[in-house]
């Protein structure tokens, strides 16, 4: 069994080496066949530097630089389109993610599960990034269908299929999670130490963690199109029991006068036909874009063929 660990580096001049020493210590423990494959998300330090350095002393290091800063989940996909072995595992360039611990996320994936993630019981992050991270886990579950309970993070470990059908996914806005999710929900956790950031702070402002949730929520979900719908309805229903309102209220009570609330009624009601049918037009959108998104029909985890 081959391991490729992926790790997305940008601001970790620093801490890179470490990073890839404590990974070497550890599969050491067990003398695997193992890669690490590293992506320079455009990082403004000497990173970049420290990888060829890392590439030209140890074999199983492989080097990936990208032109301009694309983000970490699509920093992720070019890394495992590099990678051969049976099992990829992802984690951070700052030494958070506990690398000695990379094999109990191994272990857990021989129970059967499909995917693996690291969980934190006490996460050393920020009060902006751990908001950040609850606001992300509410909207996966309401939008993008992520199993209620299950904590994901930048530390996880897949099988080879999980990562062959993430990688056919080629639109420009990538989002692993929902790749993950459309591939299979066979999905385990397994609690590690989160460590404290050895320097500098975390590369995710609000404006990138923005753009990730709107990547994710948009790509992978017509759920928010639906809701338009759905208060399409609320309001033309609204707008039509006000309207027997007022003409009951008139019928029995001649002397109300009429206007504000008959026009009030009425913008209810055409407003509400109009998201609606809007909402409509957006659901056929939608099943075109995911149709565009080349969402597979299945997903093939192996074959009796292959015992063979």
């Amino acid at each position: 069994m081959k391991l490729s660990i992926v790790i997305p580096c940008y601001g970790s001049e620093n801490t890179i080496e470490n990073v890839v020493e404590e990974i070497k210590e550890t599969i050491a423990t067990r003398e695997g066949d193992y890669e690490i494959v590293l992506v320079n998300d455009c990082s403004p330090d000497g990173v970049w530097q420290k990888i060829v350095k890392l590439a030209k002393e140890n074999e199983i290091v492989t080097g990936i630089n990208l032109a301009k800063n694309f983000g970490q989940h699509a920093a992720l996909m070019a890394g495992y389109r590099e990678t051969t072995g049976d099992i990829v595992i992802s984690m951070d360039d700052d030494g958070q993610t506990p690398a000695d611990e990379l094999f109990s996320l191994v272990d857990k994936l021989e129970e059967g599960y499909d995917v693996v993630y690291g969980t934190y019981d006490n996460k050393m992050h920020s009060a902006f990034r751990n908001l950040g991270s609850k606001v992300n886990d509410f909207m996966c579950e309401k939008l993008v269908g992520k199993p209620k309970g299950l904590s994901v993070t930048s530390y996880f470990a897949m099988r080879r299929f999980v990562v062959d059908e993430i990688c056919n996914y080629n639109n420009a806005f990538t989002y692993v999670l929902g790749l993950v999710l459309r591939t299979t929900r066979n999905i385990g956790t397994v609690s590690v130490k989160h460590r404290e950031r050895q320097e500098g702070n975390s590369g995710y402002s609000l404006k990138k963690l923005f753009g990730l949730w709107m990547n994710g929520f948009t790509a992978f979900s017509v759920k928010p199109l639906r809701i338009a719908s759905m208060l399409g309805m609320l309001f033309a229903f609204c707008g039509f029991v006000f309207l027997i309102y007022v003409f009951v209220n008139k019928l029995t009570n001649p002397l109300v006068p009429m206007g504000w609330s008959s026009m009030v009624s009425i913008l209810l009601l055409v407003g509400g036909v109009i998201l609606f049918t809007l909402g409509m037009i957006g659901e056929y959108l939608g099943r075109v874009y995911i149709s565009i998104n080349e969402a597979p029909q299945y997903v093939i985890k192996e074959t009796t063929d292959e015992e063979k």
